[in-house]
């Protein structure tokens, strides 16, 4: 059944790698539209986060805020299958400006690695390719559950020389002989990490579990950090990538303050764009035990 499922999901992509990038932000735009209309669970969860993150905006505002963000999260949806499927240089083409990217090359003059921070907003994919295509380069990724689909991942994301490793030991251990040697590697800091390893720091003034990986990778490799994403342009012009300084604290060997300014970092370029992060994303869900959860009034966090 798996192996159904992901020929099924690869065909799906494979067709709609069809369509141009006009036609697949209005589509993305329309269904992501329609699940803000219909009161969907990912606006449910959009509307907790904003509520919770974003105090200083009143209902109108959030509301707005809300319906343009899940519209971009349709827009992101409908390009993953033109970053996976077109040729890479046709992607590539794709970004029209590029803002902050001498901060890639200074970090790098200094001989050690590079960590790229990478949150949810906007093209994400396309923000690793850019860099991929550049840079001797190795991003964290967590597998899917059909080894079919996984394979493929591998071989779509991996396509212009970047290596793919998981996370588990070996694929640490691997990301830090990178960085050892100078090299680049990327990170999804905002999800929510799992085990006992990991630190509860504020989030928007909420505590949730945050990664301490970043931290320690710092200190066992020297290496530097930059946050960085493709920010979309207006009416289907393509693609900006943004690279910004990260929080001075990064490496603090206190991994509440460590994980304090990673979360800062990533707060930071996000109320850059706020419509265009992935909002619907239940980031707070992992409270400190004996917390509300917000999803759920009902529940308590565990821990």
């Amino acid at each position: 059944m798996k192996k159904l499922k992901s020929y099924l999901l690869k065909f799906v992509l494979r067709a709609s790698s069809m369509l141009n990038l006009k036609a697949a932000q209005h589509i993305g735009r329309f269904f992501g539209g329609a699940a803000w209309k219909f009161r969907s669970e990912s606006r449910r969860v959009t509307d907790v986060n904003l509520e919770l993150c974003l105090t200083e905006l009143d209902k109108e505002k959030r509301d707005l805020l809300s319906h343009s963000s899940l519209r971009h999260t349709g827009m992101t949806a409908l390009e993953i299958p033109l970053m996976w499927e077109w040729p890479v240089q046709k992607c590539l083409d794709l970004i029209q400006q590029c803002e902050g990217v001498e901060l890639v090359e200074k970090a790098l003059s200094t001989g050690n690695g590079l960590i790229l921070l990478a949150p949810h907003i906007g093209n994400w994919e396309l923000a690793g390719l850019y860099f991929s295509s550049k840079y001797k380069m190795a991003s964290l990724y967590s597998p899917p559950n059909m080894k079919e689909f996984e394979d493929y991942m591998i071989k779509v994301r991996s396509r212009v020389g970047a290596e793919l490793v998981r996370g588990d030991r070996r694929g640490l251990m691997r990301l830090m002989s990178i960085l050892k040697e100078g090299g680049v590697t990327g990170i999804l800091p905002d999800q929510s990490p799992r085990g006992k390893t990991n630190a509860y720091a504020p989030f928007f003034g909420t505590e949730v579990r945050t990664m301490t990986l970043v931290a320690k990778l710092m200190q066992k490799t020297g290496a530097n950090a930059l946050v960085t994403y493709a920010e979309r342009l207006p009416s289907s012009k393509g693609f900006r990538i943004v690279v910004k300084e990260a929080h001075p604290d990064l490496a603090h060997p206190d991994p509440v303050v460590a994980a304090t300014a990673l979360n800062k970092s990533i707060e930071s370029v996000i109320r850059l764009s706020p419509e265009q992060y992935q909002w619907e994303y239940k980031r707070l869900r992992h409270r400190p035990k004996g917390e509300p959860n917000p999803y759920y009034p009902d529940r308590v966090c565990r821990g």
